[in-house]
């Protein structure tokens, strides 16, 4: 299996709906680091996993509507609590419309598989892994 990832950040603000979080609970922000592994059994005709510049504004175009937002503001968010976890899917599942879509390029459609991850901080990131 062939992989290639692209990284890009986005800021955040929000808060959690339980008492599980603690202090968390309040809105605090939140600087994520998000890597995103593009996968395919097979490189393209030009030897590429994706071309990376198009992979690279596909994922910025994802974050963008994020950035500096408090995403206890976004209406699909309600009754959910914004967890890294739950953004980690929240991005792969944007960025996999775009993949559907076609504009990665026609060589995409050999990706068979992405996996989004959201480094929350320097010890801690989840991740979010599904087929294409």
């Amino acid at each position: 299996m062939f992989s290639l990832t692209v990284r890009d950040h986005f800021m955040i603000a929000h808060s959690f709906g339980s008492e599980a979080f603690g202090p968390a609970q309040r809105c605090h922000g939140a600087t994520y680091v998000v890597d995103v592994t593009f996968k395919r059994p097979d490189l393209d005709r030009d030897d590429l996993v994706v071309d990376i510049c198009r992979a690279s504004e596909a994922l910025h175009e994802v974050l963008v509507e994020f950035h500096l937002q408090n995403l206890d503001e976004f209406e699909e968010f309600k009754g959910h609590n914004t967890t890294t976890e739950f953004m980690a899917r929240v991005v792969f599942e944007r960025l996999a419309k775009v993949v559907h879509k076609g504009r990665l390029g026609e060589n995409a459609k050999g990706l068979t598989a992405m996996c989004v991850t959201l480094h929350e901080s320097h010890v801690a990131w989840a991740s979010y892994e599904g087929a294409l």
